[in-house]
């Protein structure tokens, strides 16, 4: 392995941390279209402030940049709290403004440098070994590394010093307010945080895996916890391994890096869909099943004790006519009779299905329920 797949790989997997951490706190306050916003918007900011200092280098773009994305909360937020649209028409109300307004400069005044809506989008993570950080001579590694590490270090210094406020207003924003907290404080400061981690992102990744690598990983990490804390965890883990895994499939396809790193991250949420032990198809779909067999035994056992009581339980319990005394099909009626016979609740005798004294009291109880 080349020390420029290294720097490739130690990059993505930085940003991956980076954009996961506040991710996390998007997808607990059902924000997750946001950061598409910001990551897209920033790039107003980013032309405005190239047409100030005329240096692309310049960390003026960073704070013209974080200060859009700022600006696209506070329009969005402007826009919800006055009642007349939705949280998510207003993400698509203000975003599309912005990025376009960009768009637009950069087409028109813009054509001789490098700032294209091409690179904006999509990124390029094989060129990040090239734009090196020098000071005295000295060569410290790829610039985007040593930044999205600089940002990575903030979010966690942030989640740790504020990890309970933030939980707090995140969860139950009234409550903070009442124990002296500014919920509106953290909101800025998250989304400040947030704003900062894509413009940090942008440059090296592009706005599509920004977003990628901000929401999947949370939103698979969600399905499979209901601690806040081992959300962080799986997030960033979860990111990582998308980051790398990318990085290989585009290897071994010759495609897109940022492409492929967006995808991986898809699968990863697709798997934690389908998979997750509590939330996800399988276990849902499992869960159905079992449900719809357990009101089936109660079902035939409120049956067969009615008839039991009225006395004609030779003519409605036998087993072979009982598909058409309930009108089920015989291959649910031999399900749950074998059911209820694991479970205790009835026995056969004669061909008649007969309740056991634990089926009696379930059948009884099971009516009044219903």
């Amino acid at each position: 392995m080349s020390s420029s797949q290294i720097e490739i790989q130690l990059t993505a997997i930085v940003v991956a941390a980076a954009c996961a951490l506040p991710g996390v706190y998007l997808v607990l306050r059902r924000m997750a279209l946001i950061s598409d916003a910001i990551s897209h918007s920033i790039l107003l900011g980013i032309v405005v402030a190239f047409f100030i200092v005329h240096n692309l280098s310049s960390p003026f773009l960073v704070f013209g940049a974080a200060f859009t994305g700022v600006l696209t909360v506070f329009l969005v937020e402007v826009l919800k709290k006055s009642g007349l649209v939705a949280e998510d028409a207003a993400i698509g109300l203000v975003f599309p403004l912005l990025f376009s307004l960009g768009v637009i400069l950069i087409s028109k005044y813009s054509g001789d440098i490098h700032l294209d809506t091409d690179s904006v989008l999509l990124g390029e993570l094989a060129f990040i070994p090239f734009d090196r950080l020098e000071f005295w001579g000295m060569d410290f590694g790829p610039r985007a590394l040593a930044v999205m590490s600089g940002i990575l270090f903030l979010n966690i210094l942030f989640i740790l010093l504020f990890y309970k406020e933030l939980k707090i207003s995140t969860f139950d924003a009234g409550l903070a307010a009442s124990l002296g907290l500014s919920p509106v404080i953290f909101f800025y400061a998250l989304m400040s945080l947030t704003s900062l981690t894509a413009v940090g992102a942008f440059d090296a990744v592009g706005s599509i895996l920004v977003v990628a690598l901000m929401i999947a990983p949370p939103a698979a990490a969600y399905l499979l916890t209901d601690r806040l804390s081992i959300m962080l965890i799986l997030a960033v883990i979860f990111g990582v391994v998308s980051a790398i895994a990318g990085y290989w499939l585009a290897h071994y396809l010759d495609a897109s890096i940022a492409g492929c790193m967006a995808t991986v991250t898809g699968v990863v949420f697709g798997l934690s869909f389908t998979f997750a032990p509590n939330r996800g198809l399988v276990s849902i779909a499992l869960r159905r099943r079992g449900q719809r067999l357990r009101f089936a035994v109660m079902m035939l056992s409120i049956h067969i004790l009615n008839h039991e009581e009225a006395g004609n339980a030779a003519i409605e319990n036998r087993v072979d006519t009982l598909d058409r005394h309930v009108a089920w099909d015989k291959h649910l009626i031999e399900k749950v009779v074998s059911k209820m016979k694991k479970s205790g609740l009835a026995n056969t005798d004669s061909g008649l299905l007969v309740l056991t004294d634990s089926g009696r009291k379930f059948a009884a109880e099971a009516m009044l329920d219903i």
